[in-house]
């Protein structure tokens, strides 16, 4: 590792469960921008822990919910489903996030600063601030340090 580099995020994920369907969780992914709990707090509850309650809405309710997720730090599979990788199937869009992240939408080859590659689908957030602990991925830190851009 190079001088001043920083050891990454671990890779968490967590999963949640109402028998239909499996949110999945990946933190580090997330870029905090409140769309899960600001719409849906009787599911997303940032102050409760679990944060994330099954019960507290219908199936189709929590599916619509995630896939408003911007980051795609949040996910879901359904359970009698066979699981397979999410794919997009368009051309790559790029949009800065006003005051936050910028926003791949489509299928990448991310590499790190080690070489180290990822396969990242859907839709992938950038770092713009400068002060995520997990580059080039934002981690939320654009909020703590008031970046405007």
């Amino acid at each position: 590792m190079s001088e001043g580099a920083q050891n990454p995020a671990p890779d968490i994920t967590k999963t949640y469960t109402n028998g239909e369907i499996t949110v999945v969780w990946k933190p580090n992914v997330c870029v905090h921008s409140k769309v899960c709990w600001t719409q849906l707090i009787e599911v997303f509850n940032p102050k409760k822990r679990p944060w994330v309650n099954m019960a507290g809405a219908s199936t189709q309710r929590i599916a619509e919910q995630v896939d408003r997720c911007p980051s795609g730090a949040l996910s879901y599979f359904r359970n009698e489903e066979p699981q397979q990788p999410e794919t997009v199937q368009a051309e790559s869009l790029v949009e800065p996030v006003p005051n936050g992240p910028l926003l791949v939408y489509g299928n990448l080859r991310v590499k790190d600063a080690e070489g180290h590659e990822t396969q990242k689908n859907k839709v992938t957030a950038f770092c713009r601030c400068g002060a995520s602990s997990n580059k080039p991925y934002c981690d939320g830190s654009h909020l703590k340090v008031g970046f405007v851009g």
